[in-house]
């Protein structure tokens, strides 16, 4: 091919590629036909009305016909009434203190060549930002572009006024993610003659008497220790934990196995990845949550089983939560992550996280793991060796912030005495 052929080849193909990009087109469907207000929350309090949704990753495409979630941006859209005399003002960075602009999500989604699509975009988004001013008896909607969290979405809608100022705080569950205990149905668990309501004594005595660690499948080999018991119901447990942090863990199926297998090989994040199976009362764990690091190979993660036990109204869980801090390969499953052996000071973290988040109202020990000094440890089902005091952290939860003024410590057990005797 001659110079001349070959610069012209080049400059057609140039002038094809500005024509195809010049003709991209931004087409979002109408709001009013993405029936996503269906799952809509609203929350009241006095004169000022808040209402919430979250978009999934299908609504976001259609409502901005570009991949939100692939940039990592989630979209959720309020609507704030106000009913007082005075202005409100809304704090977008109380939903998401590194929250996205109307106009910087725009440009991240821009045409390569198509200045028009692209004013278009900006337009577009700009007129569907949230803002922040709502006059008196105005009622006002849009969007605030939040980081992407699957699962269960929780946040905070905060307004101010010269009298006033007022917190919403939100738990969405997102469409999308397959939940493992979604997949429970916690009110046919156990017959209502076999729910027992204790006292706190009878609770005590109930609870050290309880298995000491999870087992296999078949009930003959124990595991890891259940060495935490959490108050409170279904709402308050949820609550306690997603503000803190926690996620949810995704049922193992085809695309959850692919996405942990990649994160495996290539130690990148997996915040939903799913947990094995381990068991309590003949039956793997009803709920499983998980802190992730920047790697799969080092997490904080837990399991809870529903009990046939009640104190003061409260359902009671036990459970088991351990620190992963590494991968290692074993005979038996080929490879697994190894644990931090020292299984109290994962459950003294928890104890800690739940109450700088708010979410503990009390906490006690009782006896039931039976203690493991560091010179003689017991293995999990893996062959991971752990030592323990032997105790289990009981913890009242609340859906509701408590502050560590009001927290309190109910004297059981002293985890330092059994420490000291268990070295």
């Amino acid at each position: 091919m001659s110079s001349r052929a070959h610069r012209l080849g080049v400059i057609f193909l140039f002038i094809f590629t500005v024509a195809a990009f010049g003709c991209a087109s931004f087409q979002p469907r109408p709001m009013d036909q993405v029936p996503f207000k269906e799952r809509a929350q609203t929350q009241q309090e006095g004169k000022i009305r808040v209402t919430a949704a979250v978009l999934s990753e299908e609504e976001s495409q259609e409502i901005f016909d570009v991949p939100l979630y692939k940039k990592g941006i989630q979209p959720i859209w309020l609507e704030i009434e106000n009913k007082k005399k005075v202005p409100l003002w809304f704090l977008p960075a109380s939903v998401d203190r590194d929250y996205f602009s109307p106009l910087e999500v725009a440009f991240a989604n821009h045409f390569g060549y198509s200045d028009t699509a692209n004013k278009k975009m900006n337009r577009y988004f700009y007129e569907r930002g949230m803002g922040m001013y709502i006059a008196p008896g105005e009622v006002r909607s849009g969007f605030v572009f939040s980081h992407l969290d699957e699962g269960t979405k929780t946040f905070n809608v905060e307004v101010l006024s010269a009298d006033e100022d007022r917190t919403f705080t939100f738990f969405i569950p997102v469409p999308g993610l397959r939940v493992d205990h979604q997949e429970v149905d916690f009110e046919t668990l156990y017959p209502k003659g076999e729910i027992v309501s204790h006292d706190e004594e009878g609770l005590r005595k109930a609870l050290a008497s309880l298995p000491c660690c999870v087992t296999s499948k078949d009930g003959k080999e124990n595991g890891d220790p259940l060495n935490i018991v959490v108050i409170g119901d279904g709402k308050d447990v949820y609550h306690a934990f997603i503000r803190a942090g926690w996620d949810e863990t995704e049922t193992i199926y085809g695309a959850s196995a692919i996405k942990t297998g990649i994160s495996f090989i290539f130690g990148g994040r997996y915040r939903y990845s799913p947990v094995s199976g381990l068991y309590v009362y003949g039956r793997p764990q009803d709920i499983a949550l998980q802190k992730a690091r920047e790697t799969i190979h080092e997490r904080n993660h837990l399991r809870l089983w529903l009990t046939p036990m009640t104190f003061e109204g409260k359902s009671v869980w036990i459970g088991q939560i351990s620190r992963d801090i590494g991968v290692r390969f074993t005979t038996k499953t080929i490879v697994t992550h190894k644990i931090d052996p020292d299984v109290d000071e994962t459950r003294i973290f928890l104890v800690q996280d739940l109450l700088y988040s708010q979410g503990l109202a009390k906490v006690a020990h009782v006896k039931g793991v039976g203690a493991a000094p560091i010179a003689e440890p017991r293995g999990n089902l893996t062959g991971d060796p752990y030592f323990t005091d032997g105790l289990r952290a009981v913890m009242w939860v609340s859906s509701e912030p408590v502050s560590l003024e009001d927290f309190e410590w109910v004297d059981w057990e002293d985890p330092v005495q059994q420490l000291s005797t268990a070295k």
